[in-house]
This record gives C-alpha cells, structure tokens and sequence, in this order.
C-alpha cells in the first residue's frame, strides 16, 4: 500500500508522538484517513494517508 505523508515530526521531541498524534486526531475530525506511523530511518513520527490509486475500481 502506498501513503502520502502530510507532516513530520521529529522523533527528538519532549512530548514524543504527541504532536502527530494530535495533528492526525484533527485530520481524523476533517474526515481524512490520518495515522501516525515511525520512520525509523529519519528518527521521526510521519502523519500519513492511505495513497488512491488513479486504477482503483478497475
């Protein structure tokens, strides 16, 4: 599955994963898929959304 990411937050943080969490909870309330997801690679919390396809339903 494919995802785009709306918002990086550093892993470094004091709060940790609180701010994406509260960020994706806002995009949740907007009615978009949002979840929170680690990059371990970039040491950062990643807002993302499932990615739709331009075939799906084919």
């Amino acid at each position: 599955m494919r995802r785009t990411v709306l918002e990086r937050f550093p892993a470094r943080d004091p709060r940790g994963s609180w701010p994406a969490e509260e960020f994706a909870a806002a995009r949740r309330g907007e009615g978009v898929a949002a979840e929170v997801v680690m990059d371990l690679e970039q040491d950062a919390f990643l807002v993302v959304v499932p990615q739709q396809g331009m075939d799906r339903g084919r």
